[in-house]
């Protein structure tokens, strides 16, 4: 691409949607559409999908027709370009939801070349009447959102996308740009083929959500786990999934009566209900949205910070993409799958019925879910395995149960080779099940028919249970040991990999699966980290732009993030932006978004800097503070912005320890600072109470004293000092 191209693509990027650059590979893929090559898009969630086309169509002539499978999204996508621009005719929609009228005025403004964006849904394509208008227009290219909905063997199958290549061949010959957020191996064949793109530019972004904690838990307590961690996690927006409708209803009615703001959703509900219950949570009128899998794909809404599965769900690739809805800003985004391999065994039995092939895909799936749940494996690289990327245990940061609470290891060259010696043995032609009864020594009709019973490899493994022998299966899997035939139902073939290592043994270390059956009522409960953005924002601010964000997003009718985004929202409590042309450097922000909503932001936040003379970081003047170490003062500067103690450790390369120490430093000299933001989010309150009484009632100070007289069992070293220096700050100024 040429320099004066690459400028163009940045030049309309900033002015239409106020960002300086590109995320990934949207540059490279905008450039390949834009010169009339069709475009095979595959990129998680998150990664910034929509902007593949939404740029180009507002850089091309004519319109652009985006084909998508919910009117839900259709509605969100408009309303957030709408308001990127100043003209409203620039998108429009076209479906079963719109009377004459509003179908007339569409096309007046397509005809007029207002119209730049144009999504309809796959049944109103079909449509004689509207391909016979199509014929008529200039397009710029056709978009395929939710591609993976061609396949039958993805996770959304949808008959009607099976038939859009002729269609599009009707209406005429121009690009087309496909983009799904998840697509197995087999699933990217089915696309490529079923809309005759051969010769398309492939663009395969990473599967991995750095941002997203993934966590499984025992099902035990589920609703009483459920409303605790909702509780932990006030004001903030989440998702429950439940499999059945029943389920839905139970526990958006309990999450209720325990005070939390829930909705349910479900294809039982009314339509008009539906979709009220839908914008009320787009809205933030309700915090929670209990669902069954119908709920999220027409969702646009980048701040949900938790999806809670209380149900296994059918299959990794729905899993992933309903956990793919948390964390879209690249804030916090938390995953927790309550497990019990009861779900399985009800979920295998709906199957019953079905024609025999589907029943062995459908099982095939729920083993793969299976794996996930129980393995001690790194989640990620288990999750993306299953989506032929390999991935590197040490990226997960800490950022799944397995890699934060990691499970011992143990040697298992002799079981690997035991493993891959049967499945040679056997001749590639069985499932994982049969080769865990051939090495444990069970006789089946299978082993008996087969002659495997005659083996030397059988009963070789019956020092360990079918639990240890599927773990050593998947690891083999997952390390790339042993193939699956996905097509053949899941039958096992040894790699080259394999092969090799069967050749020159080594040491090896694998984990042992996690047995949820055995799980203790009273296990550690994790409470869920993530990625969470910054934080050195000014909260107050933050909470008040929030307010005025919901105040213009309810007379506009719109959900409030399409008025600015969070990470807008936090870069304007850290800026201070008092004027239109400092509006429009923020994060996020163009022109038209500044002309069409930054007055009022803009005006709100010149009055809270004058009120509460703030020194705005473009105004600082870097003044020398005597007797105070740079760690101090910033130490001193990130409380008040209440920034975590983690985070101030981990800026400044120290330990808790070290930070703690200075904190009480700075508290004994006589400076009052307040950790009670961060002492509330990691100290239970009634243990808070206990620790303040014992200082006020204690003669001594003592850290020792305090803990003798606790008891260490009951309280940590750390939570005593925290509270200490609350103590101090509160009661010795």
């Amino acid at each position: 691409m040429t320099e004066v191209a690459t400028a163009s693509l940045h030049e309309s990027l900033h002015k239409y949607f106020g960002f300086d650059s590109f995320k990934g590979e949207q540059e490279a893929i905008i450039a390949n559409l834009l010169a009339g090559n069709d475009t095979f898009v595959i990129m998680p969630t998150g990664g910034g999908k929509s902007m593949c086309y939404q740029l180009p169509a507002l850089m091309s002539q004519g319109t652009a027709i985006i084909i998508s499978p919910l009117i839900a999204l259709m509605k969100n996508q408009v309303d957030a370009i709408r308001n990127f621009g100043t003209e409203d005719g620039i998108a429009h929609f076209m479906n079963s939801s719109l009377n004459k009228t509003e179908i007339t005025k569409v096309k007046r403004d397509i005809s007029e070349g207002k119209t730049k964006l144009l999504y309809v849904a796959p049944e109103s394509l079909t449509k004689e009447e509207n391909v016979a208008f199509l014929k008529d227009i200039n397009i710029s290219f056709f978009a395929i959102d939710e591609a993976h909905c061609i396949s039958e063997w993805g996770h959304d199958f949808r008959p009607e996308y099976r038939r859009l290549r002729s269609i599009i061949e009707q209406i005429g010959t121009v690009p087309i740009i496909a983009l799904t957020a998840t697509a197995t191996p087999k699933v990217q064949q089915d696309i490529i083929k079923n809309l005759a793109m051969t010769n398309a530019r492939v663009y395969l972004s990473s599967f991995n959500r750095s941002n997203l904690y993934y966590e499984v838990r025992p099902k035990q307590n589920v609703v009483k786990e459920i409303i605790k961690y909702i509780k932990q996690n006030s004001g903030k927006s989440g998702i429950v999934y439940c499999l059945s409708r029943k389920k839905v209803e139970e526990i958006a009615e309990t999450l209720k009566v325990n005070g939390i703001k829930a909705l349910p959703y479900h294809a039982g509900l009314d339509a008009a209900v539906r979709a009220q219950h839908q914008d009320m949570f787009l809205m933030e009128e309700a915090d929670v949205i209990v669902a069954t899998i119908a709920f999220g794909m027409g969702i646009d809404k980048p701040d949900v910070r938790y999806v809670i599965h209380h149900d296994v769900p059918k299959s990794l690739e729905g899993y992933y993409q309903e956990t793919g809805r948390a964390g879209r800003d690249g804030g916090e985004g938390n995953c927790i799958a309550f497990y019990h391999y009861d779900d399985i065994v009800k979920l295998e039995k709906f199957m019953k019925g079905k024609p025999v092939a589907e029943q062995e895909i459908g099982k095939q799936l729920l083993q793969e879910t299976v794996g996930y749940a129980e393995s001690s494996v790194c989640r990620r690289k288990t999750l993306l395995h299953y989506f032929g990327e390999e991935y590197q245990e040490s990226k997960c940061n800490a950022m799944c149960d397995n890699c934060r609470h990691p499970k011992q290891k143990f040697e298992a060259e002799d079981s690997l080779i035991m493993v891959i010696e049967c499945v040679l043995d056997i001749k590639e032609k069985f499932k994982s099940k049969h080769i865990v009864q051939v090495l444990m020594g069970i006789k089946t009709a299978a082993t008996k028919s087969y002659k495997h019973e005659a083996l030397d490899v059988f009963g070789k493994g019956s020092f360990e249970n079918e639990k240890y022998w599927m773990a050593i299966i998947r690891q083999a899997l997952v390390n790339n040991y042993l193939e699956k035939d996905i097509e053949n139902y899941g039958l096992l073939h040894v790699t080259q990999k394999g092969k090799d290592f069967l050749e020159n043994p080594h040491s090896i270390l694998f984990t042992r699966d996690i047995d949820y059956e055995a799980a203790d009522d009273d296990d550690d409960i994790i409470t869920a980290g993530g990625g969470q953005k910054g934080g050195a924002a000014d909260e107050t601010l933050f909470v008040l732009l929030k307010d005025l964000r919901k105040k213009i997003a309810k007379q506009k009718g719109v959900p409030p993030y399409v008025v600015f985004q969070d990470p807008s929202l936090e870069d304007m409590a850290i800026q201070y932006p008092v004027s239109m042309d400092e509006m429009k450097q923020i994060t996020g922000v163009g022109s038209g978004k500044a002309i069409r909503f930054g007055k009022e932001f803009v005006d709100l936040i010149a009055k809270y800097v004058e009120e509460n003379e703030i020194t705005r970081p473009m105004d600082m003047v870097v003044k020398s503070v005597v007797n105070k170490s740079g760690a101090k003062v910033y130490i001193i500067q990130s409380i008040d912005r209440k920034l975590s103690l983690n985070d101030i450790a981990k800026a400044k390369g120290m330990s808790m320890d070290e930070v703690i120490t200075e904190i009480e430093s700075i508290v004994s000299s006589g400076t009052k600072v307040n950790i009670n933001y961060y002492i509330n989010n990691t100290i239970d309150e009634d243990k808070q109470e206990d620790i303040f009484d014992y200082f006020r009632d204690s003669e001594t100070d003592s850290i020792n004293e305090a803990l003798k007289e606790l008891g260490e069992d009951n309280y940590s070293e750390e939570e005593i000092r925290l509270m200490r220096i609350k103590f101090i700050a509160e009661l010795g100024h």
